[in-house]
């Protein structure tokens, strides 16, 4: 009887350590994170609205291959197989439809070249007969677009600008002079594809007649030499890079006409100095608007120009003490019948939507207040409705409005705390939304234009089930007063087994660059689950948006100008001491790490914070401004000419004798766009100033440090170093 009652006790504890045993989350390892995807979330891709606004088409992987299917809006329901990847025996990655969905473009075998640009075998898809045609024999051609006409295709292939006839595949060369690092037809180049994120450059008139282009000359623009290794010999790669204060390629506009054949050239000034970052058609054939920035970005203009005869009027300008950041109020949309155009600027110091006739002049502003429109997402001009997102619930948070063009009846339409982005339907009777916050991965839903939901397209609920099984680190989000008494915004993320009594080594993660934002109310990446990693390894993550990042107002953002690094990095310094001053934080081991301008910011801190911060982790460093572009770096210091002291009092170059702590710096040999070049030149003054840091280079890998087991390596080269030095 007793060692019956013996038994039954034992098998009731073990059944009780069982399910306790059971409850136990487990920790995020780095193998979860960069190995297995264990926290990988699932999107709806490729998703384009058909034009009769009751359905919409997405593409999606099948078993044997990629498939655009057709879905029924009002249902929800995949209704048809449009695209068959399998039957067509094609491989595509991204497909297009034109106008009247007779045709379809589709992309494959596609070579990225920059962070933009990429070229691809194209091939045009008949939608009744099943025909498919290949494009220029297969060759690989950059940006297959199809002809309002229905009739052609243009592309870029060499640096000059090329047109196909569907019905005979007759080739019209509508440039000739084309060359690698000299002359660039249509497409941008290397500093306008990544300051103003554009990379296609020409535009099809709305009959389809006409074409406009951009014509880049960058014959004395000076070359970037990267060496690529990997040979016996290793190869120079050089391009064109305009650093800060140097030459810019001469750009001008130019329209082609299919009937006479002839090329106009448009008026753009005599000022050869300029950008003209964007080209658009206003409705008409016989007129096309531009847009012309000077060189210093403080001016803005925007011209009609007759596409007949190249003559073009001013139709507004906007002026500003600092820059006119155009790639921030990047919603320039043209009315119908010319009702004229609505805008975004931020010249009553918030980005807000304004109303322009025709000719230019001020209707009205549409939105006002303290807040941001953080962009225009569509104009239903029938219903005279504009649809927007905005932070006027929070800066570090995006929701979905609705206003009339007069001003009137704004209401929210998405307001859950969290971050949205809306896709709307062409006849602005639906949209999808994908919504994030910092606990919830992507939800994808369908709603009529009411805001009233019809259906859940994904909710990732699969990643919701995985996540429950470990102990994750919520996100908390405070706030304090830097030096000059402005209250910033930061997150923290501690151990789920946090005790107050007990104090905790501090990582901060920064970015900082202007306009940017690491504090929000979003789903976050890869990154994080590493930061999820270190945390339950023992260390608080933390990160603070510092005075130049966004969703603050202009003057918030503007207030870097002409100085960057100094108001930046003097933030980050108080966000450590307002930190060591909490009892539960370890105040002699306070570290900071970034990437890009936040690998400059870090690198930045650790020298002129060095009685604050114990160890960094620069990656992909900016350390002079005078090696980094001409549009991003002089829209925010002048040129080195004008601001030589902007430029060099808060390089870390600068300060490299004032480190004491640990220094790991990471980059990579193929960085095209930060060049290693700045790693080297920051390692050559730490040798001379005898100061020992740690470095790994990444051979021929670019800014994003990425391919094959690169990005496991260094995540955990990381992880070791913040092991050995905080």
């Amino acid at each position: 009887m007793i060692q019956l009652r013996l038994a039954v006790a034992m098998l009731a504890l073990l059944l009780t350590f069982g399910e306790s045993y059971a409850q136990i989350q487990k920790h995020v390892t780095l193998e979860d994170v960069f190995k297995s995807d264990v926290f990988s979330q699932k999107a709806v891709y490729g998703i384009n609205w058909m034009r009769d606004g009751k359905y919409y088409s997405s593409l999606r992987r099948g078993v044997t291959g990629p498939v655009v299917v057709k879905v029924n809006v009002a249902s929800g329901e995949e209704e048809e197989v449009l695209i068959d990847g399998a039957k067509l025996g094609l491989n595509f990655s991204s497909y297009a439809f034109n106008q009247d969905e007779s045709k379809a473009l589709l992309s494959s075998e596609v070579e990225k070249i920059y962070r933009r640009s990429s070229k691809a075998v194209n091939h045009v898809l008949d939608m009744e007969s099943g025909k498919v045609q290949k494009l220029m024999d297969g060759e690989k051609i950059m940006y297959a677009t199809l002809s309002p006409g229905n009739d052609k295709v243009a592309f870029v292939k060499d640096n000059d600008l090329y047109a196909v006839s569907l019905a005979d595949n007759q080739v019209t060369r509508i440039t000739e002079d084309g060359e690698f690092n000299k002359i660039i037809n249509g497409a941008a180049d290397w500093v306008y594809e990544e300051e103003f994120s554009m990379s296609r450059a020409f535009e099809w008139s709305p009959d389809g007649k006409k074409i406009a282009f951009i014509r880049f000359d960058e014959t004395e623009v000076p070359e970037f030499n990267m060496q690529v290794w990997g040979k016996l010999y290793p190869e120079d790669y050089k391009f064109k890079y305009p650093k800060a204060g140097e030459k810019n390629a001469e750009v001008s506009i130019h329209v082609y006409d299919f009937d006479s054949g002839q090329t106009v050239s448009v008026d753009a000034g005599d000022e050869k100095d300029i950008y003209l970052p964007r080209i658009y058609w206003t409705g008409s054939s016989e007129k096309l608007a531009y847009i012309r920035l000077n060189r210093l970005q403080n001016q803005l203009d925007l011209f009609y120009a007759n596409t007949n005869t190249g003559a073009s009027n001013l139709v507004l300008q906007e002026k500003s003490e600092t820059y006119v950041d155009l790639n921030y109020n990047d919603d320039l949309r043209f009315l119908e019948d010319g009702k004229g155009f609505i805008r975004t600027s931020e010249q009553d110091g918030f980005k807000h939507i304004y109303h322009h006739d025709n000719e230019g002049n001020l209707i009205r502003q549409i939105t006002k207040g303290n807040w941001e429109v953080s962009n225009l997402v569509a104009v239903d001009e029938r219903a005279k409705r504009l649809y927007f997102i905005s932070t006027e619930q929070s800066p570090m948070e995006r929701n979905f409005y609705v206003i009339g063009l007069d001003g009137k009846g704004k209401k929210l339409l998405a307001g859950n705390k969290g971050t949205y982005r809306i896709n709307m339907s062409k006849d602005k009777k639906y949209y999808i939304a994908d919504f994030t916050n910092a606990e919830t991965p992507l939800k994808v839903t369908l709603h009529e234009a009411s805001g009233k939901e019809i259906k859940v397209l994904e909710d990732n609920q699969a990643l919701k089930d995985r996540m429950r099984n470990y102990a994750l680190a919520k996100r908390e989000f405070f706030e304090f007063e830097t030096v000059d008494g402005t209250v910033l915004n930061g997150y923290m993320l501690k151990p789920s087994d946090f005790e107050e009594g007990k104090q905790y080594p501090v990582l901060m993660y920064v970015y900082g660059g202007p306009g940017s934002q690491t504090v929000n109310n979003s789903w976050g990446g890869a990154r994080d689950f590493w930061h999820q990693h270190l945390v339950q390894e023992g260390y608080l993550v933390v990160s603070i948006d510092n005075r130049g990042t966004g969703a603050r107002g202009r003057d918030f953002k503007h207030l870097t100008y002409a100085n960057l690094g100094k108001y930046e990095i003097e933030d980050q310094i108080a966000g450590a001491k307002y930190l060591a001053s909490l009892p539960y934080v370890d105040s002699g081991r306070i570290g900071i790490w970034g990437w890009s301008y936040g690998g400059y910011m870090s690198s930045l801190g650790l020298m002129v914070g060095s009685d604050v911060f114990k160890a960094a982790i620069s990656v992909a460093p900016v350390t002079t401004w005078r090696y980094y572009d001409t549009i991003y770096t002089e829209r925010y210091l002048q040129t080195p000419q004008l601001n030589a002291a902007g430029y060099d009092d808060n390089s870390p170059i600068t300060h490299v004798n004032k480190l004491k702590g640990e220094l790991l710096l990471v980059h990579g040999t193929g960085d095209d766009n930060v060049h290693f070049q700045n790693a080297v030149d920051l390692a050559d003054a730490l040798i001379r100033a005898d100061k020992q840091f740690e470095t790994m280079f990444y051979p021929n890998r670019d800014h994003g440090i990425s391919g094959g087991n690169t990005t496991w390596h260094l995540y955990s080269l990381m992880t070791d170093f913040i092991k050995r030095k905080l």
